[in-house]
């Protein structure tokens, strides 16, 4: 049973981070024009129109300046973060090693600038801090949610063993 279990939550972390790559990398574009990214864009133009650096520059246009639709506005700020929650959920779930909290960011962020930078070299989108610190926030905020469910289960299981 417990194999079984080990088994679903491996699968799922795996589907897991194909939906994510399918909505950070491939939001763009059709599938069939995939191979067509597939090459470096060094053009300057592109590059410095596609960076943002400064951090919550993007954050502060979706919240007080920009006229987006609000649908939007949410989509890319809370998308964000909830889109990495499960990344943080998980790690810790299949490996030892991510049970720390300081593990956990670095790997979020890790994975979080990876997806930025793919998307800027074979221009599938752009590259912005604010995302990097919103799926960190992210992928905190699903590592908080295990700690949660750890402690509520462990002690329920120390209540059951008294009993």
């Amino acid at each position: 049973m417990r194999v079984l279990l080990k088994l679903g939550i491996r699968f799922s972390f795996v589907i897991y981070l194909l939906v994510l790559t399918n909505l950070i990398l491939f939001k763009y574009i059709h599938p069939t024009q995939i191979f067509e990214h597939m090459h470096f864009f060094l053009q300057n133009e592109y590059w410095m129109n596609s960076i943002n650096l400064v951090p919550f520059k993007t954050v502060f246009q979706y919240l007080f300046i920009s006229d987006l639709n609000s649908n939007i506005r949410v989509d890319n700020l809370v998308g964000n973060v909830i889109g990495f929650a499960p990344f943080g959920f998980f790690l810790p779930l299949l490996f030892t090693k991510f049970s720390r909290f300081r593990n956990v960011i670095l790997a979020t962020f890790m994975l979080s600038l990876t997806y930025e930078v793919t998307q800027l070299v074979f221009s599938l989108g752009s590259f912005d801090v604010d995302d990097l610190i919103l799926n960190t926030i992210g992928g905190i905020g699903g590592f908080s949610v295990f700690l949660l469910l750890q402690r509520l289960f462990l002690n329920k299981n120390k209540m059951n063993l008294s009993a």
